[in-house]
């Protein structure tokens, strides 16, 4: 069904994000916040794997790209919207709603307007290099947003409104699977995966990679951005330090664990490694050195990826 109906399975789960979030109320906040914290996740993961699985690259400024979608979705909810809509604290659900995708769309757009910027000149790099270039520019958003006073500098933002519901969440975690898996089954897929294999020889057939690297990396970043606008209207504060090195390290393991290149397998370690932390609270001394234990011994067991049974982009 997903393969032949990909509007009417996007649809379904849409409509069932909808109903689960109008009784989300009934459900333990510290629960919901771990389930929402599921699909952010997976919208970070689905959106790297587009770079670093399917286009074969190797990003390591994801957090970057969440922090300038956190900041820009944030500043626009608390200091634009009451400008423009006064009342909106006692506006209808609808306005309301409209109002906060307005917000995450503008992230997403400043996310990967940013993308495109890095991109363009980085992206003709390869592999470590590339790597390196897209870390130093996660840690300049870092820095720059902590010395910028009008979103809080190092204090981070408070009195971000609660917007982020499961319907937003699961909503676009859906739409995200939707976007990155019919890309990859359409012309530019093919040309993300002709990168892939073999750059040297994608250029040679005349296939611009430059391009498709950067336009997989603009939309990665712009989904970034999103997953970073409903972060911070779950949390209701941000702060630079929560955008750092290791948080864009967390993405990437879930790609890796997921299996490169395979989209169901990312979405099962986002909520693998989303959970785990949870479960080992009770090992609150120990609890990332168990964590961190455990992502070894599955990496040495199953290097290709815990999820991965073959590359999906050779399935006919």
């Amino acid at each position: 069904m997903i393969k032949q109906n990909p509007k009417l399975t996007l649809l379904a789960f849409a409509l069932l994000s909808f109903g689960i979030s109008s009784v989300s109320g009934r459900i333990d906040q510290y629960f919901l916040d771990v389930i929402l914290g599921i699909g952010i996740n997976i919208i970070l993961a689905v959106s790297l794997n587009l770079v670093n699985g399917y286009t074969g690259q190797f990003s390591l400024g994801h957090a970057g790209f969440m922090a300038v979608g956190a900041y820009t979705s944030a500043w626009m909810t608390t200091q634009i919207l009451p400008k423009l809509l006064p009342n909106l604290a006692s506006a209808n659900a609808v306005v309301t709603s409209v109002a906060f995708m307005g917000t995450l769309l503008a992230g997403g757009v400043v996310a990967g307007v940013a993308g495109l910027i890095v991109g363009v000149p980085s992206l003709r790099l390869r592999g470590d290099y590339l790597a390196i270039v897209t870390l130093g520019f996660g840690e300049i958003i870092r820095v720059l947003l902590q010395n910028m006073e009008f979103v809080g500098g190092a204090r981070g933002m408070t009195g971000i409104p609660s917007y982020t519901t499961f319907f937003w969440t699961y909503g676009l975690a859906a739409l995200t699977v939707y976007v990155v898996t019919t890309m990859v089954h359409s012309t530019y897929g093919r040309g993300f995966l002709a990168v892939h294999d073999d750059e040297v020889a994608a250029e040679a057939m005349g296939i611009n990679t430059t391009k498709y690297k950067v336009l997989a990396f603009v939309i990665s970043s712009a989904f970034a951005g999103i997953a970073g606008g409903l972060y911070a209207h779950l949390k209701q504060y941000i702060n630079p330090d929560g955008f750092n090195f290791m948080r864009s390290i967390e993405v990437v393991v879930m790609v890796i664990l997921g299996g490169m290149g395979n989209t169901t397998g990312v979405i099962l370690a986002a909520v693998l490694l989303t959970i785990m932390p949870e479960l080992l609270r009770s090992f609150a001394e120990y609890r990332m050195i168990l964590y961190s234990l455990m992502i070894i011994i599955l990496m040495l067991v199953r290097p290709q990826g815990l999820f991965t049974l073959r590359r999906q982009y050779k399935e006919k």
